[in-house]
């Protein structure tokens, strides 16, 4: 047995999200042959049904789901490698069946004593499989490893987010512990630090010197579905904002780490998220929009008199020598025009750009034509960089047209971007915490959402597959700014009496 050789035990096996996203994604680790070759999966769940009947499932849901056609020869290897445990996870006895089945499949030769346990969900789970898998000796180590990964939400505001981990850390300790944010595996999401980090045109000029603002926006096309009841306790302040919102900012805006190691990493995204200015009553008020879609109350397993948010937009600004008095503005919302997802930096213009040495980078105005520079990083639906230049338009006579260098990534022939979760799972085989979020990183995300005075933020309602409420509109609007790419409604003015 190699040291990546272990075996993967969920917990909630016949749910969406193993189903979705981790069977389809150890399906393609398979096809690429980037698992290791004594890879096993336990597959839990409370349903009787036999092996047969639940691989098949599984492939139904790859049929479905998966982003490339099935490979007949993987799949197969894949299925021969999954086997299906029964157990009612809240009954501490069967942690003890479960603790025997392992031990006897660990004695084989093709099993693996290393485990990676993945709890594919609802968090109200966490501990108390947590403590059955401590309690009945399962996470003995005898040379092994364990690893656990979490999905959010992990918690619904700081405090409860300190009492589920303190729970969680009876029986793992924090360098056993992914929990996950898909979002850090997305392709573009990692191209961040590539594009900051490796081109020396852009990291000099990525502060306040030379920016005017940078914005981070998420569009959903779908309403909230068949996560109505759990969405309705949780909005889109904590279901998108505290996680990939902030974790996005923390990448985009982080200084430089000392070394590209994961803790290194880490340690940046902390100092960038401990420097956000925290919101008080009055900037509650100006600088943060919530919404709510009109057909949102009709949804199946929404309260009727429901006064969650289905949009977010916020103004927040990070105290550092770097950032000092940039805005940032996050967005994020459901039921519009599209689903799309980019991080858009503004640069200044010429004449308002300053040099380190305190002078401005030209006293001239731009021409006639000429506009801001924007830096466009497209995460989703098209992977890809754009970066808006001012050239001199052919003629006779001087004249500025605006010239677009693209690059699009996922427009290239034979491209086949890997799924957040593949690369996150192989990530956790290998023990590479790199894109996982630190307890130190979560506790300082909610403490920043924590600040905001719900009471103060009221409840605007837009359109279905609109662009948003206005309000979010005039957020930018009274800075003189404007959304680059997700548009919002203007205020419209009152109908006159004839």
């Amino acid at each position: 047995m190699n040291e990546l050789s272990c075996t993967m035990i969920i917990f909630g096996a016949t749910g969406d999200l193993t189903r979705r996203k981790l069977i389809p994604a150890l399906h393609q680790l398979q096809y690429g042959g980037h698992l290791p070759e004594d890879f096993q999966v336990v597959a839990i769940g409370r349903r009787e049904i036999t092996q047969e009947e639940y691989r098949e499932d599984l492939f139904h849901a790859m049929v479905a789901y998966t982003r490339i056609l099935i490979d007949e020869d993987s799949w197969e290897t894949l299925a021969r490698r999954i086997t299906y445990y029964k157990m009612d996870l809240t009954k501490t006895e069967e942690y003890r069946g479960l603790q025997t089945f392992l031990k006897e499949r660990q004695h084989g030769e093709n099993f693996s004593c290393n485990q990676l346990f993945y709890l594919a969900m609802a968090p109200e789970f966490f501990t108390v499989i947590v403590d059955g898998l401590k309690d009945t000796g399962i996470l003995e180590e005898t040379g092994n490893w364990n690893r656990l990964v979490l999905e959010k939400p992990f918690g619904k505001d700081l405090a409860s987010a300190k009492v589920l981990n303190e729970n969680i850390q009876r029986a793992f300790r924090e360098e056993q512990i992914f929990r996950i944010d898909h979002y850090l595996g997305k392709e573009m999401i990692q191209n961040i630090t590539m594009l900051r980090f490796q081109n020396t045109i852009f990291e000099p000029l990525w502060n306040s010197r030379y920016i005017d603002n940078i914005q981070i926006s998420v569009s959903e096309l779908d309403g909230v579905g068949s996560r109505a009841p759990y969405y309705d306790q949780t909005g889109a302040l904590r279901d998108m904002v505290q996680n990939h919102l902030l974790q996005t900012l923390a990448i985009t805006a982080m200084d430089p780490p000392k070394t590209m190691e994961a803790d290194q990493i880490r340690d940046a995204k902390v100092k960038l998220l401990s420097e956000l200015i925290l919101f008080t009553e009055e900037t509650s008020k100006t600088n943060v929009v919530f919404g709510q879609y009109e057909s949102y109350k009709n949804e199946i397993g929404v309260q009727e008199n429901s006064v969650t948010e289905t949009f977010v937009a916020l103004k927040l600004f990070i105290d550092n020598a770097r950032w000092r008095g940039v805005p940032f503005y996050l967005t994020t919302g459901k039921k519009l025009p599209e689903k799309s997802a980019q991080v858009t930096v503004e640069f200044k213009a010429p004449n308002q750009c300053v040099q380190p040495e305190g002078e401005p980078c030209q006293v001239f105005d731009m021409q006639p034509g000429s506009q801001v520079n924007i830096l466009e990083i497209k995460i989703q639906p098209k992977e890809g960089i754009s970066l808006r230049l001012n050239t001199k338009k052919p003629s006779v006579i001087s004249e500025t047209v605006v010239a677009e260098m693209e690059y699009c990534q996922s427009c290239q022939n034979n491209f086949n971007t890997p799924d957040a979760y593949e690369k996150l799972l192989l990530d956790v085989i290998h023990g590479d915490s790199t894109r996982f979020t630190r307890w130190d990183e979560l506790a300082l995300t909610w403490y920043f959402i924590d600040s905001i005075h719900l009471d103060q933020v009221p409840l605007c309602e837009y359109e279905d597959l609109g662009r948003g409420p206005w309000e979010a509109h005039e957020l930018l609007e009274r800075d003189q700014r404007k959304w680059w790419h997700v548009e919002t409604h203007k205020k419209e003015a009152p109908n006159e009496d004839p």
